[in-house]
């Protein structure tokens, strides 16, 4: 039977565990977390086409026994001195694996969502995400609209005072399809987000009157759709911003620190 560094060469093409999460042998435990959860997230079985079940099963099996690995000092030490990895404790049941990665990774509520909202907005973590949105957009704020996590038309006199303040210091350029931009096209950009936003609402009252949590109901949806949301977080950003698929000529793709930065919610808490 295929040692756990064999499969990981195997599916992963490398034997070093740090090199396949991006990390080193002193990275905080805290880190190594966000490491495992966002490579597991890309094999996760729940997430992926039917076809690919196969493969993402083992990929995500090996990578819950490295996690494991990891997580225990006496193991951790065995590997990082002799580049071994015990696997007699290892039952290879995938059961195991996703219920340990449940343990891990709690769901999401509806109230996590709304403290990660309030410690973001303002913070330096969203005025980096608001200047590489500007930037990857050349100044398009539709664009920045589904680059920015919770960015919303009440936010936009904010981010526009922002985004001027850099202009004026010359730590941007100054794009006019900002600073000029066509009040026919904020009008639209408005009754866009307002329509969306009473959906949603209705969409949230119908989910709370069937008795079902709205997380439930998403992952339901998820799996009839052929996986059309990777998780929550892409919901929200999907129904608010991302489904304004218009960019302007010469537009960078989403940066991924945006989304990066509201997946790291789940990992945090």
């Amino acid at each position: 039977m295929p040692s756990t560094l064999d499969l990981c060469e195997q599916y992963y093409g490398t034997r070093d565990v740090y090199k396949l999460l991006e990390i080193n042998k002193d990275t905080p435990e805290k880190d190594v977390k966000k490491a495992y959860y966002k490579l597991s997230l890309k094999v996760h079985p729940d997430r992926v086409p039917d076809d690919e079940k196969a493969e993402a099963t083992e990929k995500f099996k090996v990578l819950a026994k490295l996690h494991a690995v990891l997580s225990d000092p006496d193991k951790k030490k065995l590997y990082d001195e002799n580049g071994i990895i015990d696997d007699e404790d290892d039952d290879g049941k995938l059961s195991s694996w996703i219920e340990m990665w449940r343990t891990i990774f709690k769901p999401i509520s509806d109230e996590d969502i709304g403290n990660y909202q309030k410690n973001y907005v303002g913070s330096d973590l969203e005025k980096n995400d608001v200047k590489k949105a500007y930037l990857g957009g050349k100044g398009c704020i539709n664009y920045m609209m589904s680059a920015v996590p919770f960015m919303a038309v009440e936010d936009e006199p904010r981010i526009i005072e922002m985004v001027k303040e850099w202009i004026a210091s010359e730590e941007v350029p100054e794009f006019k399809i900002f600073t000029e931009e066509p009040k026919a096209k904020r009008s639209r950009r408005h009754k866009k987000y307002a329509r969306e936003s009473e959906e949603a609402e209705e969409i949230k009252a119908k989910l709370a009157k069937e008795g079902n949590s709205l997380e439930q109901k998403i992952m339901k949806r998820q799996n009839e759709r052929s996986q059309q949301y990777d998780n929550f977080f892409d919901d929200l950003l999907k129904k608010y911003g991302e489904s304004d698929k218009k960019k302007p000529k010469g537009a960078k793709k989403t940066p991924k620190a945006s989304k990066e930065s509201i997946r790291q919610l789940d990992v945090n808490l």
